[in-house]
């Protein structure tokens, strides 16, 4: 769904922003990619670098996935 997503806004007329959130963090969040148990993520990512959207990694860009609880 999230593939569908980013084709469909970038489809349209004038400045699109296309970003790809790639879930790399196991300890923090799920973590899947092309060869998860729990998701498939190789189509889009593949679709992601062809098309030159944003890969933002998780575990890389991310300091806080999740606000620590109160």
């Amino acid at each position: 769904a999230d593939m569908q997503m980013i084709q469909y806004t970038k489809a349209g007329a004038g400045p699109r922003l296309g970003l790809y959130v790639h879930h790399t963090d196991g300890e923090r969040e799920y973590a899947y990619d092309r060869k998860s148990s729990v998701g498939k993520l190789d189509k889009a990512l593949d679709m992601a670098v062809a098309n030159g959207w944003i890969i933002v990694d998780m575990k890389k860009d991310w300091k806080t996935i999740f606000p620590p609880e109160k």
